[in-house]
Parts: C-alpha cells; structure tokens; sequence
C-alpha cells in the first residue's frame, strides 16, 4: 500500500536523513546530543564501525556502498515492507505504479530468510511458466536468495526485454527444486478486466491498483451496463492475487458501492500526517445491485482495504478464502541522490475499526478453489502477513479517529476462463440464487 509523501515535509525529511548519514561530521554531533546519549552512543558505534571497515578492510570500499548497505539493514530489521530502493530501483518503482515495467512479473516477499511469491501478475512471463503464489524462488540464476533482501531480489529479476533468467523454485508437492527459464519482457499490467458472466451479470478483474485503476474501471462499468440493456442485475468484483497498490485508488474504487458520506478507510501512525480518514465523496454511485467479491491469500493491501468496506458497509458477499492481511501503509519518500525510502507509516482500518494487519479479510463465504477437471478440493497455497518475519501487529482496540488513457481495456472472450473457475460459478450462482429468492419473497 502506497502513499504519495506531502512535497513540503519533503524537504525536512530528506534534510534529516542527509544530516544523519554526514557520520562523524558536525550535522550528526547535533543530531546526537538533541536526541540524548542512547542515540548518540548508537551513532558513535556506527560511525566508529564505517571509520574501521574504510581504514582497514582488505579491499578498498566505496562509502556509498557501504551506506546503502547500513541503511537496507536497518530497514529490514523493521518489518517486511520498509526498504531502501537506490537511484536505479526507485526510478523503477515510479514506473512500475504507472502500469509497466521491464520483468518477469511476481510480487514476492521474504520469509524466515528465503524468497517467496505473494502472487504472479497475470499475463506475464512468470504468470505463464505457471509460477503460484506461495512458492519458494531458492535461486535466481546461480545466485543463491537466502538472506537476500526483496530490493535485491527484484533487481535481479529485473531487467530489458528479451533477456533471460532462471528462477529455481521449490514448491509443496514437489520432490526437488524445479528451474523455470524466463524470458523477461515489458510488464504491462491490465489493471482491469470484465466480461458478461450471463445475461445482466457482470464480472470485473482488478489485477493491481495503480494510477489509472479508477478510470479503467468506470469505463468497464460503463461497457458491461451498455451491453447488457443500460442494466445490471449483480456483478462479481474479483481482487483474488491482486497484491494492492495505490492507497487512493482503492478508496476511489470503493466509493463507487459506498454510500456518500461513509468512511472507506482510515489510518493511525505515530505522526499527525499518518492520521487519517477516507469517506465516500459525492460521485457516480452505482445502482444497488448485489455484488460478491472474490478474495483469496494474494489478495493484499489496497484489495483487502476494498474487501473491508463493502463488508463492513454490508454492500457486498465477500467470497473465497482468507486474504493476505497486509494492514500497513509505505510512504514513499524520494531523498537527495534521487534513491528512495519505502517506510512502513501508519496501519490502516476498515469502517468499523477492524484492523487486519497479520490477519486479513475473513470471506462471509468460504469457497475453496478447485480443479474443475477433477472437482478436487484443493487451494492454492499462500503465504500471508502474518507468516513474515518482523511483521508487527495489528495495534487493535482503537477507535476510528475524528477528525488519461486511449487503450482499450482487455475483454474475456472466451467461456472456457469463466467455465473453469470454481470460485467464479459459485459467486455467479449466489447472484442467481439471491434474485429468484427476491421475487419467492415478493410473490408471498
């Protein structure tokens, strides 16, 4: 979950964090003595170690490096989401949340020191080679991943077009590790995908939450409401493996089902920024049909804050199994070299104070997925939140606090992507059942 930085603090942050790695220089002596010894004896030591490894470690070191390196390792000790991303990696990031990006494709995370997938983006190389969320990426190339950081992991996944790189992945079932070679090409993620199920029934993919989410999906409303008579008669929202994205996004998607003047979602930090709330704005409401919301363990951040409100408002079933339970917002703070800090802020809340940081969105139905081939009753397995190491809590018992695109959005042509989806039949059968049950209703 991403949070633009307030341009003004900008400056003061970036200035603090320049003054804190001046090391042994005048900027720092203040810092320390304004902050008390504790502090000031931690720096000492850090500055005292930087002065050691410049002076006698066998090689000759770039300071830059070795700050980077101090910086990544202090980050990492938060929780799983806080990071470092140098020059190169934070330009990177800014394009990715535009929509593309040069890769393979793969959210991933770490776990008790190894790599693991959060969830594939679909449509790319490493959805296609048949990469699922929950498997272990032991080795990207010769390169071995434990104890490598998820900044390192990307940048080595990362890369142009056509270029190729082997992920050696273990996963639950398999005897031993298996190689996946890849070709890595541009990643550009389709924030949005709909289709009519059957007549007056919509269904809406959202892949990722990203600048253009919104937009995309008033256009997707838009083309299932004229091909169905100007009307539906329910939809289903599907947000399964959708890793999050955008804080504003998915409160601009959310306030298309929630009624105006209803809080989507609010934040609490420990600064006055990190503090706030989201209420549905006046805007174009859709009609009071029924919706199902399909969520399962890749489901994470700024889908599971969607899940949270349209449950907590009651304005949607929410279907499948137990999301991720990414609860936190990362600000995204540029800093004077043109690298980047992703820090860990603020937890995040649904309307009714629920936190679901290391817990998730409980489904009001649970639909595990099954092979349709089969019928066997068999889910994807998932990594969550709470599985990470250093992840934090959920801080419950707080109370709600006062206070352009010309592309064409990609349509399911085919039958087959709807006829072999378990969760996707019954959440379109609940639909069905709920209308005939109106009219048993009215008709007695």
């Amino acid at each position: 979950m991403f949070k633009r930085y307030n341009v003004k603090r900008f400056a003061l942050l970036v200035a603090g964090v320049s003054v804190f790695l001046v090391g042994a220089g005048l900027g720092s002596w203040r810092l320390c003595e304004a902050q008390g010894g504790s502090d000031y004896e931690s720096i000492e030591l850090f500055t005292d170690v930087l002065s050691m490894v410049k002076k006698s470690y066998v090689e000759e070191v770039d300071t830059k490096k070795l700050i980077y390196g101090a910086i990544n390792g202090m980050l990492a000790s938060l929780d799983p989401h806080s990071s470092f991303m140098p020059p190169e990696m934070f330009k990177e990031m800014k394009i990715e949340t535009k929509g593309a990006f040069g890769g393979l494709g793969i959210e991933i995370t770490v776990k008790d020191g190894m790599l693991m997938v959060i969830s594939p983006i679909e449509d790319t190389p490493a959805y296609r080679a048949g990469i699922k969320a929950g498997d272990h990426i032991l080795k990207i190339d010769d390169k071995y991943t434990k104890d490598m950081t998820t900044m390192d992991a990307v940048n080595r996944m990362r890369g142009p077009k056509g270029t190729k790189v082997t992920l050696t992945i273990m996963r639950e079932g398999f005897e031993k590790p298996k190689e996946f070679p890849l070709v890595r090409d541009v990643i550009q993620v389709n924030n949005i995908k709909y289709k009519t199920l059957n007549e007056g029934y919509g269904y809406i993919r959202i892949a990722q939450f990203q600048e253009k989410t919104d937009e995309d999906l008033v256009k997707a409303l838009k083309s299932l409401r004229d091909a169905n008579g100007g009307n539906l008669r329910g939809l289903v929202l599907d947000l399964r493996n959708d890793p999050g994205g955008l804080l504003d996004q998915a409160v601009r998607v959310s306030e298309h089902f929630v009624e105006e003047g209803k809080l989507i979602v609010y934040t609490e930090g420990r600064e006055k920024d990190s503090k706030m709330r989201f209420a549905s704005r006046s805007a174009a409401k859709e009609p009071h049909y029924p919706v199902v919301v399909l969520i399962n363990g890749g489901s994470a951040s700024a889908s599971e804050i969607v899940a949270g409100a349209l449950q907590d408002h009651k304005r949607a079933v929410i279907m499948g199994t137990q999301s991720f339970g990414k609860g936190s917002v990362q600000t995204i703070i540029p800093l004077s070299d043109n690298s980047g800090l992703r820090l860990t802020t603020a937890r995040y809340y649904t309307p009714n104070g629920r936190s679901i940081q290391a817990k998730g969105i409980t489904p009001d139905l649970q639909v595990e997925q099954k092979e349709m081939a089969k019928q066997e009753k068999k889910d994807t397995i998932h990594i969550r939140e709470k599985d990470l190491e250093n992840h934090f809590e959920s801080g419950e018992g707080k109370e709600p606090a006062e206070g352009k695109t010309d592309a064409k959005l990609p349509v399911y042509k085919s039958d087959e992507l709807i006829k072999g989806d378990y969760q996707i039949l019954r959440a379109l059968d609940l639909l069905k059942g709920w209308e005939i049950l109106k009219s048993v209703i009215s008709a007695s």
